[in-house]
Protein backbone atom coordinates (compact mmCIF):
# COMPACT_ATOMS: atom_id res chain seq x y z
CA UNK A 1 0.00 0.00 0.00
CA UNK A 2 1.00 3.55 -0.39
CA UNK A 3 2.40 5.11 2.65
CA UNK A 4 4.72 7.66 4.07
CA UNK A 5 6.96 6.77 6.96
CA UNK A 6 9.34 9.19 9.44
CA UNK A 7 11.76 8.19 11.70
CA UNK A 8 12.80 10.09 14.94
CA UNK A 9 15.87 9.11 17.13
CA UNK A 10 15.61 9.99 20.95
CA UNK A 11 18.12 13.08 20.10
CA UNK A 12 16.82 14.42 17.25
CA UNK A 13 13.02 14.81 19.07
CA UNK A 14 12.07 17.65 21.23
CA UNK A 15 12.11 15.59 24.66
CA UNK A 16 14.65 13.07 24.18
CA UNK A 17 11.74 10.22 22.92
CA UNK A 18 11.76 8.04 20.00
CA UNK A 19 8.93 8.38 17.44
CA UNK A 20 8.09 6.45 14.56
CA UNK A 21 5.27 7.63 12.66
CA UNK A 22 3.06 6.50 9.22
CA UNK A 23 0.48 7.46 7.12
CA UNK A 24 -1.17 3.70 6.45
CA UNK A 25 -2.25 5.03 2.94
CA UNK A 26 -4.79 1.46 2.82
CA UNK A 27 -7.55 2.47 0.48
CA UNK A 28 -11.15 3.25 2.12
CA UNK A 29 -10.77 0.12 4.80
CA UNK A 30 -12.66 1.34 7.92
CA UNK A 31 -10.31 1.02 10.91
CA UNK A 32 -10.23 1.32 14.74
CA UNK A 33 -7.48 1.70 17.36
CA UNK A 34 -7.77 -2.04 20.20
CA UNK A 35 -6.16 -3.42 22.66
CA UNK A 36 -5.11 -7.27 21.75
CA UNK A 37 -5.35 -9.24 25.28
CA UNK A 38 -3.29 -12.20 25.35
CA UNK A 39 -5.46 -15.30 26.50
CA UNK A 40 -7.53 -13.90 23.10
CA UNK A 41 -4.46 -13.86 21.22
CA UNK A 42 -4.21 -17.23 18.78
CA UNK A 43 -1.52 -20.33 18.89
CA UNK A 44 -1.57 -20.59 15.53
CA UNK A 45 -1.95 -17.64 13.09
CA UNK A 46 -3.61 -18.40 9.67
CA UNK A 47 -3.22 -15.78 6.47
CA UNK A 48 -6.37 -14.80 4.35
CA UNK A 49 -3.99 -13.45 1.55
CA UNK A 50 -1.17 -16.03 1.68
CA UNK A 51 -3.20 -19.45 2.96
CA UNK A 52 -0.60 -19.61 5.22
CA UNK A 53 -0.15 -21.31 8.82
CA UNK A 54 2.42 -20.74 11.43
CA UNK A 55 2.47 -21.62 14.78
CA UNK A 56 3.18 -18.57 16.88
CA UNK A 57 5.49 -18.70 20.71
CA UNK A 58 3.88 -19.31 24.01
CA UNK A 59 3.33 -16.43 26.08
CA UNK A 60 2.17 -13.40 23.89
CA UNK A 61 1.86 -10.10 25.48
CA UNK A 62 -0.59 -7.44 25.25
CA UNK A 63 -0.66 -4.84 22.44
CA UNK A 64 -2.47 -1.83 21.03
CA UNK A 65 -3.42 -2.11 17.09
CA UNK A 66 -5.13 -0.55 14.37
CA UNK A 67 -6.64 -3.28 12.37
CA UNK A 68 -9.41 -3.61 9.80
CA UNK A 69 -13.02 -3.21 10.91
CA UNK A 70 -14.09 -6.12 8.55
CA UNK A 71 -11.50 -8.74 8.63
CA UNK A 72 -12.66 -11.63 6.61
CA UNK A 73 -11.81 -10.27 3.29
CA UNK A 74 -8.44 -9.22 3.22
CA UNK A 75 -7.41 -10.23 7.30
CA UNK A 76 -6.54 -8.27 9.89
CA UNK A 77 -3.77 -5.30 8.36
CA UNK A 78 -3.27 -3.80 12.50
CA UNK A 79 -0.68 -1.57 11.54
CA UNK A 80 1.23 -0.67 14.15
CA UNK A 81 1.06 -0.46 17.98
CA UNK A 82 2.85 -0.61 21.22
CA UNK A 83 3.18 -3.72 23.38
CA UNK A 84 3.40 -4.10 27.04
CA UNK A 85 7.24 -4.26 27.08
CA UNK A 86 7.21 -0.42 25.80
CA UNK A 87 8.06 -1.59 22.22
CA UNK A 88 6.31 -0.14 19.33
CA UNK A 89 6.27 -0.98 15.10
CA UNK A 90 4.66 -0.04 12.35
CA UNK A 91 4.40 -1.69 9.51
CA UNK A 92 4.26 -1.90 6.64
CA UNK A 93 5.67 1.13 4.10
CA UNK A 94 5.29 -0.43 0.50
CA UNK A 95 8.67 0.10 -0.71
CA UNK A 96 10.54 -0.09 -4.83
CA UNK A 97 12.86 -2.76 -6.01
CA UNK A 98 14.60 -3.78 -9.53
CA UNK A 99 14.22 -6.57 -12.02
CA UNK A 100 17.48 -7.92 -11.29
CA UNK A 101 16.72 -8.69 -7.61
CA UNK A 102 13.07 -10.05 -8.07
CA UNK A 103 14.83 -11.94 -10.66
CA UNK A 104 17.32 -13.23 -8.25
CA UNK A 105 14.71 -13.98 -5.33
CA UNK A 106 11.17 -14.02 -6.40
CA UNK A 107 8.44 -12.96 -4.26
CA UNK A 108 5.75 -15.76 -2.85
CA UNK A 109 2.71 -15.71 -4.09
CA UNK A 110 -0.17 -17.87 -3.00
CA UNK A 111 -0.90 -20.89 -5.40
CA UNK A 112 -4.15 -22.10 -5.53
CA UNK A 113 -4.77 -26.07 -6.12
CA UNK A 114 -5.10 -26.83 -9.71
CA UNK A 115 -5.97 -30.35 -10.97
CA UNK A 116 -3.03 -32.71 -9.51
CA UNK A 117 -1.25 -29.58 -8.17
CA UNK A 118 -0.97 -29.30 -5.02
CA UNK A 119 -2.11 -25.30 -3.02
CA UNK A 120 1.19 -23.63 -2.42
CA UNK A 121 0.94 -20.57 0.51
CA UNK A 122 2.25 -17.79 -0.10
CA UNK A 123 4.37 -15.45 2.17
CA UNK A 124 3.83 -12.79 4.99
CA UNK A 125 2.77 -9.38 4.45
CA UNK A 126 1.59 -6.20 5.27
CA UNK A 127 -1.59 -8.12 6.67
CA UNK A 128 0.50 -10.54 8.81
CA UNK A 129 3.56 -8.75 10.44
CA UNK A 130 2.70 -6.69 13.19
CA UNK A 131 0.82 -10.17 14.70
CA UNK A 132 3.65 -12.35 13.87
CA UNK A 133 6.08 -9.69 15.80
CA UNK A 134 4.92 -7.41 18.04
CA UNK A 135 3.15 -9.60 20.66
CA UNK A 136 6.80 -11.87 21.62
CA UNK A 137 9.49 -9.10 21.58
CA UNK A 138 11.16 -6.92 24.21
CA UNK A 139 13.41 -4.34 22.33
CA UNK A 140 13.77 -2.61 18.77
CA UNK A 141 16.59 -5.16 17.56
CA UNK A 142 14.56 -8.22 18.40
CA UNK A 143 11.56 -7.08 16.07
CA UNK A 144 14.36 -7.05 13.82
CA UNK A 145 15.68 -10.17 14.14
CA UNK A 146 12.10 -12.07 14.59
CA UNK A 147 10.59 -10.36 11.70
CA UNK A 148 14.08 -11.40 9.69
CA UNK A 149 14.13 -14.83 10.69
CA UNK A 150 10.06 -15.07 9.95
CA UNK A 151 11.34 -13.74 6.21
CA UNK A 152 13.57 -16.45 5.63
CA UNK A 153 11.40 -19.08 6.32
CA UNK A 154 8.23 -17.67 4.79
CA UNK A 155 9.09 -15.24 2.78
CA UNK A 156 6.80 -12.20 1.17
CA UNK A 157 4.76 -11.78 -1.50
CA UNK A 158 5.80 -8.04 -1.34
CA UNK A 159 7.81 -5.45 -1.14
CA UNK A 160 8.13 -3.82 2.33
CA UNK A 161 9.92 -1.63 5.46
CA UNK A 162 9.02 -1.61 8.75
CA UNK A 163 9.79 0.51 11.91
CA UNK A 164 10.66 -0.44 15.39
CA UNK A 165 11.25 1.61 18.54
CA UNK A 166 11.89 1.42 21.82
CA UNK A 167 13.08 3.88 24.07
CA UNK A 168 16.42 4.08 23.45
CA UNK A 169 16.55 2.87 19.88
CA UNK A 170 14.65 3.44 16.21
CA UNK A 171 15.41 0.19 14.00
CA UNK A 172 14.49 0.09 9.85
CA UNK A 173 13.78 -2.94 7.90
CA UNK A 174 13.41 -3.53 4.45
CA UNK A 175 12.36 -6.70 2.49
CA UNK A 176 15.14 -7.59 -0.38
CA UNK A 177 13.16 -9.68 -3.19
CA UNK A 178 10.91 -12.94 -1.53
CA UNK A 179 13.38 -14.04 1.42
CA UNK A 180 16.11 -11.50 1.72
CA UNK A 181 16.29 -8.56 3.79
CA UNK A 182 18.32 -5.74 5.27
CA UNK A 183 17.94 -3.16 8.56
CA UNK A 184 19.70 -0.08 9.99
CA UNK A 185 19.40 1.17 13.42
CA UNK A 186 18.07 5.35 12.94
CA UNK A 187 21.58 7.56 14.43
CA UNK A 188 19.97 9.21 17.95
CA UNK A 189 20.37 12.53 16.02
CA UNK A 190 18.69 11.78 13.03
CA UNK A 191 15.44 11.72 11.07
CA UNK A 192 14.57 9.29 8.66
CA UNK A 193 12.18 10.32 5.59
CA UNK A 194 10.43 7.21 3.71
CA UNK A 195 8.13 7.38 0.35
CA UNK A 196 7.47 4.50 -0.88
CA UNK A 197 10.79 3.86 -2.28
CA UNK A 198 14.12 1.61 -1.17
CA UNK A 199 15.30 3.87 1.11
CA UNK A 200 18.54 2.94 3.06
CA UNK A 201 21.34 4.73 1.13
CA UNK A 202 24.04 3.80 2.83
CA UNK A 203 25.48 0.31 5.06
CA UNK A 204 27.98 -1.37 6.94
CA UNK A 205 28.35 -4.67 5.56
CA UNK A 206 31.25 -5.17 7.57
CA UNK A 207 29.32 -4.44 11.20
CA UNK A 208 26.56 -6.44 9.70
CA UNK A 209 29.06 -9.76 9.35
CA UNK A 210 30.85 -9.02 12.27
CA UNK A 211 29.94 -6.72 15.88
CA UNK A 212 26.11 -6.18 14.37
CA UNK A 213 25.71 -2.99 16.38
CA UNK A 214 24.15 -1.12 13.81
CA UNK A 215 23.36 -2.76 11.09
CA UNK A 216 21.76 -6.25 10.24
CA UNK A 217 20.97 -8.51 7.42
CA UNK A 218 20.21 -11.85 6.00
CA UNK A 219 22.51 -14.48 6.67
CA UNK A 220 23.84 -14.69 2.67
CA UNK A 221 23.02 -10.84 1.61
CA UNK A 222 26.56 -10.14 0.39
CA UNK A 223 26.88 -13.73 -1.22
CA UNK A 224 23.58 -12.99 -2.88
CA UNK A 225 24.78 -9.31 -4.18
CA UNK A 226 27.87 -10.80 -5.52
CA UNK A 227 26.06 -14.19 -7.50
CA UNK A 228 23.91 -12.08 -9.12
CA UNK A 229 25.59 -9.01 -10.16
CA UNK A 230 23.28 -6.18 -7.60
CA UNK A 231 26.04 -3.72 -7.58
CA UNK A 232 26.28 -1.19 -9.74
CA UNK A 233 28.76 1.35 -8.47
CA UNK A 234 31.71 2.13 -10.49
CA UNK A 235 34.09 2.40 -7.37
CA UNK A 236 32.61 -1.09 -5.33
CA UNK A 237 31.18 0.87 -2.50
CA UNK A 238 28.08 -0.50 -1.41
CA UNK A 239 24.99 1.89 -1.77
CA UNK A 240 21.50 -0.29 -0.91
CA UNK A 241 19.07 2.05 -2.64
CA UNK A 242 21.76 2.02 -5.85
CA UNK A 243 21.74 -2.31 -5.38
CA UNK A 244 18.48 -2.86 -4.61
CA UNK A 245 15.96 0.00 -5.42
CA UNK A 246 14.12 1.41 -7.85
CA UNK A 247 14.79 4.61 -10.93
CA UNK A 248 11.82 4.78 -12.49
CA UNK A 249 10.37 7.82 -14.13
CA UNK A 250 7.43 7.02 -12.07
CA UNK A 251 8.94 7.26 -8.95
CA UNK A 252 9.63 10.92 -9.99
CA UNK A 253 5.67 11.49 -9.79
CA UNK A 254 4.90 9.26 -7.18
CA UNK A 255 8.37 9.03 -4.24
CA UNK A 256 10.48 11.47 -4.80
CA UNK A 257 8.46 14.74 -4.21
CA UNK A 258 7.44 13.11 -0.85
CA UNK A 259 11.23 13.23 0.29
CA UNK A 260 11.72 16.43 -1.38
CA UNK A 261 8.66 18.45 0.73
CA UNK A 262 9.55 16.64 3.86
CA UNK A 263 13.50 17.60 3.56
CA UNK A 264 12.36 20.80 2.52
CA UNK A 265 10.16 20.92 5.69
CA UNK A 266 13.18 19.43 8.13
CA UNK A 267 15.64 20.56 6.43
CA UNK A 268 15.39 24.14 5.41
CA UNK A 269 18.30 26.28 5.62
CA UNK A 270 21.17 23.28 5.09
CA UNK A 271 20.01 22.82 1.30
CA UNK A 272 18.34 25.07 -1.33
CA UNK A 273 15.24 23.10 -2.15
CA UNK A 274 14.08 25.66 -5.27
CA UNK A 275 15.08 27.15 -8.43
CA UNK A 276 17.43 26.24 -10.83
CA UNK A 277 20.56 25.71 -9.17
CA UNK A 278 18.56 23.91 -6.40
CA UNK A 279 20.74 20.82 -4.34
CA UNK A 280 17.65 18.41 -4.69
CA UNK A 281 14.34 19.13 -6.65
CA UNK A 282 11.37 16.72 -6.79
CA UNK A 283 12.61 14.43 -8.88
CA UNK A 284 16.22 13.71 -7.73
CA UNK A 285 16.94 10.49 -6.70
CA UNK A 286 19.67 11.08 -4.26
CA UNK A 287 17.78 13.34 -1.37
CA UNK A 288 19.10 11.54 1.69
CA UNK A 289 17.15 8.70 3.78
CA UNK A 290 18.13 10.02 7.04
CA UNK A 291 19.73 13.56 7.55
CA UNK A 292 20.36 16.12 11.25
CA UNK A 293 17.00 18.40 11.08
CA UNK A 294 17.55 21.60 11.52
CA UNK A 295 15.67 21.90 14.60
CA UNK A 296 14.11 18.85 17.59
CA UNK A 297 11.22 17.56 16.00
CA UNK A 298 7.84 17.25 18.03
CA UNK A 299 5.04 15.19 17.35
CA UNK A 300 3.30 17.85 15.95
CA UNK A 301 6.02 18.63 13.09
CA UNK A 302 5.45 14.87 12.23
CA UNK A 303 1.66 15.70 11.87
CA UNK A 304 2.25 18.66 9.91
CA UNK A 305 4.37 17.04 7.72
CA UNK A 306 2.62 14.10 7.32
CA UNK A 307 -0.55 16.28 6.41
CA UNK A 308 1.27 18.12 3.59
CA UNK A 309 -0.22 18.52 0.04
CA UNK A 310 2.64 20.70 -0.93
CA UNK A 311 1.35 23.78 0.72
CA UNK A 312 3.88 26.69 0.10
CA UNK A 313 5.10 25.43 -3.29
CA UNK A 314 3.74 25.59 -6.88
CA UNK A 315 2.21 21.97 -6.13
CA UNK A 316 -0.23 22.79 -3.99
CA UNK A 317 -3.63 20.49 -4.71
CA UNK A 318 -5.13 23.42 -3.72
CA UNK A 319 -3.80 25.72 -6.02
CA UNK A 320 -4.70 27.35 -9.04
CA UNK A 321 -1.15 26.65 -10.18
CA UNK A 322 -0.90 24.87 -13.59
CA UNK A 323 1.61 22.33 -11.57
CA UNK A 324 -1.04 21.22 -8.91
CA UNK A 325 -1.14 17.51 -8.87
CA UNK A 326 1.86 17.11 -10.77
CA UNK A 327 3.38 15.13 -7.79
CA UNK A 328 1.76 12.55 -5.90
CA UNK A 329 1.28 14.50 -2.43
CA UNK A 330 1.57 13.05 1.02
CA UNK A 331 -1.46 13.42 2.27
CA UNK A 332 -4.37 11.56 0.15
CA UNK A 333 -7.75 11.19 0.51
CA UNK A 334 -7.19 7.17 0.84
CA UNK A 335 -5.41 7.40 4.09
CA UNK A 336 -7.23 5.11 6.93
CA UNK A 337 -5.20 6.06 9.76
CA UNK A 338 -1.53 8.13 10.87
CA UNK A 339 -0.05 6.93 14.68
CA UNK A 340 3.08 8.78 15.92
CA UNK A 341 4.35 5.93 18.13
CA UNK A 342 6.45 8.25 20.86
CA UNK A 343 8.44 6.09 23.69
CA UNK A 344 9.34 8.85 26.29
CA UNK A 345 12.13 7.25 28.31
CA UNK A 346 12.06 9.36 30.70
CA UNK A 347 8.39 8.58 32.33
CA UNK A 348 7.46 5.80 34.65
CA UNK A 349 6.97 2.97 32.84
CA UNK A 350 2.87 3.56 32.54
CA UNK A 351 3.22 6.80 30.99
CA UNK A 352 6.23 6.18 28.85
CA UNK A 353 3.93 4.65 25.79
CA UNK A 354 2.31 7.66 23.97
CA UNK A 355 0.27 6.75 20.65
CA UNK A 356 -0.88 9.72 18.83
CA UNK A 357 -3.89 8.67 16.51
CA UNK A 358 -5.50 10.22 13.26
CA UNK A 359 -7.97 8.51 11.05
CA UNK A 360 -8.94 9.00 7.54
CA UNK A 361 -7.54 11.94 5.20
CA UNK A 362 -5.05 13.50 7.05
CA UNK A 363 -5.56 17.03 5.73
CA UNK A 364 -9.15 17.18 7.57
CA UNK A 365 -8.45 15.22 10.69
CA UNK A 366 -6.52 15.62 14.00
CA UNK A 367 -3.63 13.86 16.24
CA UNK A 368 -5.23 12.97 19.62
CA UNK A 369 -2.91 11.30 22.39
CA UNK A 370 -3.69 8.09 23.67
CA UNK A 371 -1.94 6.10 26.70
CA UNK A 372 -0.89 3.09 25.12
CA UNK A 373 -0.16 0.98 28.25
CA UNK A 374 -3.63 0.16 28.50
CA UNK A 375 -5.95 -2.84 28.25
CA UNK A 376 -8.71 -1.07 26.95
CA UNK A 377 -9.25 2.14 24.37
CA UNK A 378 -12.80 3.48 24.41
CA UNK A 379 -15.71 2.95 22.33
CA UNK A 380 -15.82 5.85 20.17
CA UNK A 381 -11.78 4.89 18.76
CA UNK A 382 -12.66 1.01 19.71
CA UNK A 383 -15.66 0.12 18.33
CA UNK A 384 -15.69 0.60 14.48
CA UNK A 385 -17.93 -0.49 11.53
CA UNK A 386 -18.23 -1.62 8.07
CA UNK A 387 -21.65 0.99 7.02
CA UNK A 388 -21.56 5.02 7.74
CA UNK A 389 -22.00 6.30 11.09
CA UNK A 390 -21.30 9.11 13.27
CA UNK A 391 -20.72 6.34 16.48
CA UNK A 392 -17.38 6.11 15.77
CA UNK A 393 -14.26 8.28 14.79
CA UNK A 394 -13.04 6.65 11.28
CA UNK A 395 -16.39 7.12 9.37
CA UNK A 396 -16.99 11.02 11.48
CA UNK A 397 -13.47 11.79 10.13
CA UNK A 398 -14.19 10.47 6.56
CA UNK A 399 -17.65 12.96 6.98
CA UNK A 400 -15.66 15.71 7.96
CA UNK A 401 -13.13 15.21 5.45
CA UNK A 402 -15.66 14.93 2.28
CA UNK A 403 -18.04 17.68 2.93
CA UNK A 404 -14.61 19.71 3.93
CA UNK A 405 -12.83 19.16 0.79
CA UNK A 406 -15.88 20.11 -1.65
CA UNK A 407 -15.32 23.62 0.02
CA UNK A 408 -11.69 23.89 0.92
CA UNK A 409 -11.35 27.59 0.55
CA UNK A 410 -14.53 28.44 3.09
CA UNK A 411 -13.79 25.79 5.75
CA UNK A 412 -9.87 26.73 6.08
CA UNK A 413 -10.04 28.61 8.71
CA UNK A 414 -12.81 26.18 11.07
CA UNK A 415 -10.56 23.68 10.06
CA UNK A 416 -6.97 24.95 11.36
CA UNK A 417 -9.46 26.40 14.57
CA UNK A 418 -10.67 22.64 14.47
CA UNK A 419 -7.13 21.47 14.87
CA UNK A 420 -5.54 23.98 16.85
CA UNK A 421 -7.94 23.57 19.63
CA UNK A 422 -7.80 19.53 19.56
CA UNK A 423 -4.06 19.99 19.69
CA UNK A 424 -3.97 22.47 22.70
CA UNK A 425 -6.45 20.93 24.89
CA UNK A 426 -5.28 17.32 24.67
CA UNK A 427 -1.50 18.47 25.41
CA UNK A 428 -3.41 19.99 28.41
CA UNK A 429 -4.77 16.87 29.46
CA UNK A 430 -2.09 14.70 28.79
CA UNK A 431 0.21 17.21 30.95
CA UNK A 432 -2.35 16.67 33.99
CA UNK A 433 -2.56 13.09 33.59
CA UNK A 434 0.90 12.69 33.96
CA UNK A 435 1.40 14.70 37.03
CA UNK A 436 -1.98 12.57 38.51
CA UNK A 437 -0.78 9.13 37.33
CA UNK A 438 2.98 9.69 38.15
CA UNK A 439 5.06 6.68 39.71
CA UNK A 440 2.03 4.98 40.52
CA UNK A 441 0.70 4.13 37.33
CA UNK A 442 -3.10 3.56 38.51
CA UNK A 443 -4.72 1.17 35.17
CA UNK A 444 -7.85 3.58 36.41
CA UNK A 445 -6.62 6.75 35.87
CA UNK A 446 -4.63 5.60 32.73
CA UNK A 447 -8.54 4.72 31.34
CA UNK A 448 -10.30 7.90 32.40
CA UNK A 449 -7.49 10.06 30.91
CA UNK A 450 -8.03 8.08 27.37
CA UNK A 451 -11.90 8.40 28.26
CA UNK A 452 -11.37 12.04 28.57
CA UNK A 453 -9.14 12.96 25.63
CA UNK A 454 -11.19 11.03 23.02
CA UNK A 455 -14.62 12.67 24.57
CA UNK A 456 -12.51 15.88 23.62
CA UNK A 457 -12.34 14.46 20.33
CA UNK A 458 -15.89 13.35 20.07
CA UNK A 459 -16.85 16.84 20.86
CA UNK A 460 -14.42 19.04 18.86
CA UNK A 461 -14.97 16.66 15.75
CA UNK A 462 -18.84 17.31 16.11
CA UNK A 463 -18.76 20.87 16.19
CA UNK A 464 -16.64 20.88 12.59
CA UNK A 465 -18.92 18.62 11.38
CA UNK A 466 -21.87 20.81 11.92
CA UNK A 467 -19.87 23.46 10.10
CA UNK A 468 -18.62 21.82 7.13
CA UNK A 469 -22.32 20.56 7.09
CA UNK A 470 -23.44 24.35 6.95
CA UNK A 471 -21.27 25.15 4.20
CA UNK A 472 -22.01 22.17 2.20
CA UNK A 473 -25.42 23.26 2.24
CA UNK A 474 -25.11 26.63 1.91
CA UNK A 475 -23.42 25.50 -1.65
CA UNK A 476 -25.96 22.83 -3.04
CA UNK A 477 -26.45 23.06 -6.59
CA UNK A 478 -30.68 22.99 -6.47
CA UNK A 479 -30.66 26.23 -4.03
CA UNK A 480 -32.55 28.66 -5.80
CA UNK A 481 -33.50 32.46 -4.87
CA UNK A 482 -35.34 35.44 -6.34
CA UNK A 483 -32.37 36.89 -7.39
CA UNK A 484 -30.83 33.97 -9.32
CA UNK A 485 -33.26 34.45 -12.15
Amino acid sequence: MPCTTILVGKCASYDGSTMIARNDDGGWSPKHLIVNLPEKQPKKYKSVIGHLTIELPENPMRYTSIPNVDVREEGLWPACGFNEAHVAMTATETITSNARVMGADPLVFYQKANGKKKEVPGGIGEEDIVALVLPYIRSAREGVIRLGALLEQYGTYECNGIAFNDENEVWWLETIGGHHWIARRVEDNEVVIMPNQFGLDRFDIDDAFGKQEKNLCSKDLREFVEKNHLNPEQDGSFNPRTCFGSHDDSDHIYNTPRAWFLGRYFLPKTYKWDGEDADFTPESDDIPWSFVPEKKVTPEDIKYALSSHYQGTPYDTFSASPLAKHYRPIAVANTDDLAILQIRGYMPDALKCVEWLSLGSNVYNVSLPLYGDTDTMPDFIAKGSVSVSTENYYWMSRLVGVLADAHFGKNLQPLERYQKTVSYKSRAILNTYDAKIGESGDPKLIREANEKLVQLLKEETQKFLDKVMHTACEGMRNRFHREDN
